[in-house]
């Protein structure tokens, strides 16, 4: 400190930097002997003290030092490095610099090195042996991945860096003396890590581990991308998997590899199985912990740096498959994904980053001290004064004190994420399943629990387990059935809707049917909320129980009961999926599944809030359709993007929804009554359009892996079936003017534009106005109205004993009809009738002007709601949309007598 103080004095250094220097120097051995040995330095420090250096400015510390002598270049990447690492510990260490600034620096530090000594021996080897090429002659390039932390662009001040040597495509070189590529490549790379690992007068630039490379120590240093896919397809481990989360080319062409790489980490499907695999990976680590007293290992010890890791790629493992935004390697980074998704709390994320930066912060002034790279508290009191320095407490105790806060914080949030899910008090329930008690004593206490069917479940609980289906399972699969079923049988007995056989046999039937999917059972097991949500939702509406088997992966829904039972927003709703559209763009078929899976997931989440919370009728509806409306407006512009005929940026072009679309009362099975529109002056326009409509309606009614989208009618175009898919709104105002049948108009009652481009929905709505606006004779359009409904019902044999809610007298369709009726009837005189707003509120309407009789009105109201509740209630069951005729009776009746009223005979 003494030769520091002399050389700051007769550099004339101010007293504001000079303490800064001074301070630095006190808290790190490694500071004060470089400057003192490179006094030349100091000038450099001292000029750069306020700037903030970024990437770019790194990577031109080392640009043009290809041309330079080997020796010369090894000595000024060494020295590059130290000035940079002098840099950072002062700014750090005087609070001019944060976390983001060091691993920023110190991972482009990383990249430029490595680029800087690729590109020179690669230019050294080819003086000698050419270039290496492939079979066609295209040129090849050494691949360079960044594994842990450099993958991460986290990296630490003083770490090694993880690294795996790769290549795209056999050859050899093309100069006179001819080798391989492999041989070429297996140079560079013993090169480059020669030129960063080895340790000099000047000391060395990053540590090199190769270790994580395919077969380890014992495999190639380099491999071409067809023996990496071969080897991760056929050895890659659960661990390769956790490593490769962060992996990142830093050098060379990386498009192939991140393509190749991508599916080993990120499963297609929810991988639930993660888990237990990477709980099974910390055991591992805590048992060497142990083994080799590393308690004080800030990186692996318990509450450390390594349990934020497992927090955040846990999530990653398991849905970035689904979710390509989680696909991201920073570990803050992806934590705050994480919180924006709803997977973690915001405030619980916020704590893990707090406590992840105190812990990296400190890992960093641990290798201040040295340059070593070390995670362990010092046992010195020599190197606790400088770590305590450092960190500007004043005694051992009160820093500890400090640092266990954030470390019990991290444990705290690693065991709730990790938590074993085992239940040691189900001994009679396992018991019954594993059929290891005599039969009369299980029926017994079957019984006596309120199964109604003791005999009959014994049974099928033997069948079950009997069966060939899990008799073939994996071993894995069947353990997690194991622990699955003895809790499924407590959980059906608390059922209240319904009686526990029922809840047991459809719950059964649901596990069974997606029993060969491993991570459908491992989800399950780790949560059994999840599965306590699935049995009450089962119970209550076997719809959805057969819904959810439909589509197993829904059951990652049930997890975040936050956003389970959340009204829909339709904003949020349209922002998430078009971005999830955008992150699949030019994968069609990646992009039909996961709108599919958008869709089934938000109608189990309204089933599970009409059946949990009583969501109100109007409630369903309205969030049925705007899930409808969000899906076709999304739909519309990514099938746009997807086709090469297109003539325009932006498709002059609208959906017009019809019947309960139009009105707002979708139901959980309705298909989707549309027309298309267009306005283009574009000569090639009919043409565009009428494709352009047809992979609509393609994209909508195919069945993929994930299922039907929706169901779509297009009947109620001009002239229907026999008409064109799409019409101009010119032809479309000629059609309603002077072609259409009353019943088109009726329809057109309910009509509304529910997606495309705005301009042109309101073109439609003008000719909607219009129609309605006309004036009406009741002699010429009342007879046509009775016929049809006369039609209509001709067409259904009805049940002697139950009330059918759509067809009958009295029912669903009488009381729509009657309001179409009544709106092209007098729309001309009262124009409030044409705003659509739904058959209960047009009721009221048409009541408020004295069209009919008040008191009629409010019962054919009530009458209404009821019988669409009805309907709902039939669908979650499974059932027809029928009632006891004497339930329905009450309500029946007030529909015909306006019936009678308004068209002056009987219903």
């Amino acid at each position: 400190m003494q030769q520091l103080d002399q050389i700051l004095t007769e550099k004339q250094v101010p007293s504001t930097e000079a303490a800064y220097l001074q301070h630095a120097a006190a808290c790190s051995p490694f500071f004060a002997r470089f400057v003192t040995k490179n006094t030349d330095t100091l000038t450099d420090l001292l000029d750069n003290l306020y700037k903030t250096y970024k990437t770019d400015d790194v990577y031109a510390l080392f640009s043009g030092e290809k041309y330079l002598a080997e020796t010369v270049f090894l000595q000024h990447i060494r020295q590059t490095r130290q000035r940079l690492m002098a840099h950072m510990i002062l700014r750090d260490l005087n609070g001019l610099a944060d976390f983001a600034e060091v691993v920023e620096i110190t991972s482009a530090l990383a990249e430029a090195a490595i680029t800087a000594a690729a590109d020179f021996y690669h230019a050294e080897l080819s003086k000698t042996y050419g270039s290496p090429r492939d079979a066609q002659g295209q040129a090849q390039q050494l691949i360079v991945v960044g594994m842990g932390k450099l993958g991460g662009r986290e990296l630490n001040v003083s770490s090694d860096i993880d690294l795996i040597f790769a290549y795209e495509q056999e050859g050899e070189t093309d100069g006179e003396k001819v080798i391989s590529n492999q041989d070429f490549f297996t140079r560079l790379g013993k090169k480059l890590i020669t030129a960063l690992d080895d340790v000099t007068a000047d000391g060395f630039v990053f540590r090199m581990d190769m270790r994580l490379r395919p077969f380890g120590s014992e495999g190639a240093l380099v491999c071409n991308l067809d023996a990496l896919e071969d080897y991760y397809q056929n050895y890659g481990r659960e661990w390769e998997r956790y490593a490769w989360i962060k992996g990142r080319v830093v050098y060379g062409p990386a498009e192939a590899l991140t393509r190749l790489i991508r599916p080993f980490v990120f499963r297609k499907y929810l991988d639930f199985n993660a888990y237990a695999s990477m709980r099974d990976l910390k055991t591992q680590i805590q048992r060497d912990v142990v083994q080799r007293r590393l308690s004080d290992n800030i990186k692996l010890g318990r509450g450390g740096i390594r349990e934020v890791e497992f927090i955040a790629q846990v999530f990653q493992l398991i849905r970035g498959g689904q979710l390509p935004d989680l696909q991201i390697k920073p570990t803050l980074a992806v934590l705050t994904r994480l919180a924006e998704r709803g997977m973690l709390p915001q405030e619980d994320v916020a704590a893990l980053q707090e406590s992840y930066i105190y812990l990296r912060n400190l890992e960093h002034r641990l290798m201040y001290i040295d340059d070593q790279q070390t995670q362990d508290l010092p046992d010195s009191d020599t190197y606790r004064q400088y770590l305590l320095r450092m960190l500007g407490h004043a005694d051992w105790q009160s820093f500890i004190a400090e640092l266990n806060v954030h470390r019990d914080r991290v444990q705290r949030f690693f065991d709730d994420t990790f938590k074993d899910q085992q239940n040691n008090d189900l001994q009679q329930e396992t018991a019954i399943w594993q059929g290891t008690i005599a039969t009369g004593e299980a029926e017994q206490w079957l019984q006596a629990q309120g199964y109604t069917r003791p005999a009959d479940l014994v049974q099928m609980l033997k069948n079950t387990r009997t069966s060939q289906k899990i008799q073939q399972l994996p071993e894995q699969s069947r353990r997690r059935l194991d622990q699955l079923m003895p809790l499924l049988l407590r959980e059906a007995v608390q059922q209240q809707s319904t009686l526990p056989d029922t809840a047991l046999i459809r719950t059964l039937d649901l596990l069974e049917s997606i029993c060969r999917r491993a991570s459908y059972l491992a989800l399950l097991a780790e949560f059994p909320d999840a599965l306590s949500l699935i049995v009450k939702l089962c119970a209550a509406s076997p719809w959805i129980a057969q819904y959810v088997a439909a589509h197993p992966v829904l059951l990652d829904e049930l997890l975040n009961k936050q956003t389970l039972f959340k009204r829909l927003d339709s904003a949020q709703l349209k922002a998430e999926l078009t971005q999830h559209m955008a992150h699949l763009a030019g994968d069609v078929e990646a992009q039909m599944d996961a709108m599919r899976h958008f869709k089934h997931a938000n109608v189990l989440k309204i089933a599970a809030q009409d059946l949990m919370t009583a969501l109100p009728l109007e409630a369903i509806s309205d969030d049925l359709s705007a899930l409808a409306e969000v899906v076709l407006q999304v739909s519309l512009h990514t099938v746009w993007q997807n086709i090469s005929f297109k003539h325009r940026d932006t498709p002059q072009f609208a959906v017009i929804g019809y019947g309960k679309l139009g009105g707002k009362e979708l139901g959980y099975l309705s298909d989707l009554d549309i027309i298309f529109l267009y306005d283009d002056d574009a000569d090639n326009a009919q043409e565009v359009y009428a494709r352009y409509a047809q992979r609509l309606n393609t994209w909508f009614n195919t069945i993929t892996n994930a299922g039907l989208l929706y169901e779509t009618d297009l009947q109620l175009r001009p002239d229907g079936n026999s008409g064109l898919l799409v019409s101009s709104v010119t032809a479309f105002n000629d059609y309603q003017e002077n072609k259409a049948w009353v019943w088109e108009h009726q329809a057109i009652t309910r009509a509304r534009f529910v997606a495309g481009e705005p301009a042109v929905g309101k073109q439609f709505e003008r000719i909607r106005l219009a129609v309605l606006k006309t004036a009406r004779q009741q002699t010429d359009i009342q007879p046509q109205i009775i016929e049809m409904r006369q039609k209509m019902r001709a067409a259904h044999r009805f049940d002697a004993a139950k009330f059918d809610l759509k067809h009958e007298a009295g029912g669903i369709i009488d009381v729509e009809f009657m309001v179409q009726y009544l709106v092209l009837l007098h729309a001309a005189a009262y124009p409030v009738l044409t705003d659509n707003i739904g058959n209960i509120a047009l009721l009221g309407v048409l009541a408020e002007n004295g069209l009919i009789a008040a008191s009629l009105a409010e019962q054919v109201q009530q009458s209404y709601r009821q019988y669409r509740a009805w309907i709902h209630a039939s669908k979650l069951q499974g059932e027809p949309a029928k009632v006891d005729k004497a339930l329905a009776e009450p309500l029946q009746q007030p529909v015909i007598q306006l019936w009678q009223a308004v068209f002056g005979l009987k219903a």
